[in-house]
């Protein structure tokens, strides 16, 4: 049986903590004959990427399994040790038969229009009316989530422009819940975001274009937000290569510049905010402490930045942090991993299910 000691300080209150490790469980109970593997500084949860894509590449859909394999172990050797995948065009439950792995929470394939999303990502449905039963089954066929494609170009109307009307969303997030799943969407602009969270949407991907009036929205219906603030720096490179619709390169500027304020305006309003990098197509994975750098400029401080990117959206996701009887899932540091990415990005101990890496 193996037993483990660590001992250091926890976060958010900075207390100090003392765990042992039996058998890939953490117990707050001292253990006998247990050896010490972490003793003086900082033990955490596992770290979340909350929005990330184990099985998606720079093309697309990865071709095998190996290559899905070599993109969780990225995201474990940063000590992040819970995914939730939002989106992947290919079936990745085998890896959660791979023990030294990160838990995965799948929201299986991204739901969208034809052409109204990059091709071969998402299921694409030739009538809208087909959306309630398209998320329904993949309610069933996922973690607990279902990811929509909210808005994307329309190239009849040379800009970004909602997918679905208002009865069918509201028809469709419906039918996720009866099936005990949450729903969150791919949006960019302003016009999908009303009919999204009026129809009880669980969170929303980017939401660079929120108003004052979808804050508000948000607030009122308790939706979360998952603003990937690294990968809106793509945004200029975007509308740098989408000259032919020069009103979709101008507002995709727009919403760049705007996102910082915007985003911090939905923080200070209350609403939710938790750390997602993107990873899997434009962002490389293993980046979630630029993610949380990321979060300290749109005004939160260095440990509700961290809490975003772990105990917080662990208790979001319905996992849990550090307790007795729990999966002993862990990142520790030498140094205060609340000054900046240079730390985060180089944990001193992982441990995944009780095993060191």
């Amino acid at each position: 049986m193996t037993r483990l000691h660590l001992r250091g300080r926890g976060l958010p209150d900075d207390e100090p903590v003392e765990w042992w490790i039996v058998d890939g469980l953490l117990s707050a109970e001292p253990v006998a004959d247990a050896t010490t593997v972490f003793d003086g500084g900082w033990i955490l949860p596992g770290l979340v990427d909350a929005h990330c894509h184990v099985g998606l590449g720079d093309h697309g859909a990865l071709d095998n399994l190996d290559d899905c394999i070599a993109q969780a172990a990225v995201e474990r050797d940063v000590g992040a040790l819970l995914l939730r995948d939002c989106g992947s065009p290919i079936d990745t439950r085998p890896l959660a038969e791979h023990g030294d792995l990160p838990e995965i929470i799948r929201a299986g394939r991204h739901l969208a229009r034809p052409k109204r999303y990059q091709r071969g990502f998402a299921i694409e449905l030739d009538d809208e009316s087909a959306l309630p039963e398209a998320v329904a089954q993949e309610a069933r066929f996922g973690d607990g989530w279902v990811k929509l494609v909210g808005d994307w170009i329309d190239r009849d109307v040379g800009d970004l422009a909602p997918l679905w009307s208002d009865e069918v969303l509201k028809a469709a997030i419906d039918a996720a819940h009866a099936n005990g799943a949450r729903v969150t969407a791919h949006v960019f602009s302003e016009d999908a975001l009303p009919g999204l969270i009026k129809a009880g949407i669980d969170c929303i991907e980017h939401g660079t274009g929120l108003t004052d009036d979808t804050i508000e929205l948000m607030v009122e219906h308790g939706t979360a937000l998952v603003p990937t603030l690294i990968n809106v720096e793509n945004f200029p490179g975007i509308a740098q290569g989408a000259a032919k619709y020069p009103a979709y390169a101008q507002h995709m500027r727009d919403l760049y510049e705007r996102c910082p304020q915007r985003i911090a305006a939905t923080r200070e309003a209350g609403v939710p905010i938790y750390a997602g990098t993107d990873a899997g197509s434009m962002v490389a994975h293993g980046r979630i402490a630029d993610e949380i750098d990321a979060l300290k400029g749109i005004g939160m401080s260095p440990t509700q930045a961290l809490g975003a990117a772990c105990w917080d959206a662990r208790e979001w996701l319905g996992r849990p942090s550090l307790q007795h009887g729990a999966p002993a899932d862990l990142v520790c540091f030498r140094e205060d991993p609340r000054t900046g990415a240079a730390v985060v990005n180089n944990p001193d101990l992982v441990m995944l299910r009780g095993v060191t890496f």
